[in-house]
């Protein structure tokens, strides 16, 4: 079994409180769910109106599968930002036994 997490730091310059910042948290993780078999929420920075951190965790039995996965996420994640850019991503795959 092959275990991918990934952790988005997502820079927010154009949101100016918390409650503009969750509607675009809650847009970007409901739509990965939506299109991607991957469990995403929000990790971090709760109280902080400027900063998103946001992690996903996908799960499979192919190390090349998980590699993907996460990299299309990314890539949508970063393509559908419109108030805000990523600003750090890590990544890290593990394999259960």
């Amino acid at each position: 079994m092959v275990v991918g997490i990934c952790r988005l730091t997502i820079e927010l310059p154009a949101v100016h409180d918390l409650k503009q910042k969750r509607r675009v948290v809650r847009s970007i993780t409901s739509r990965v769910r939506a299109r991607f078999n991957v469990s995403i929420a929000e990790v971090d920075d709760q109280d902080m109106w400027q900063v998103a951190t946001v992690a996903f965790v996908c799960l499979s039995n192919s190390s090349r599968h998980v590699d993907d996965t996460m990299h299309t996420v990314i890539r949508f994640i970063e393509g559908n930002l419109r108030e805000g850019y990523l600003a750090d991503v890590a990544t890290e795959i593990m394999h259960l036994d």
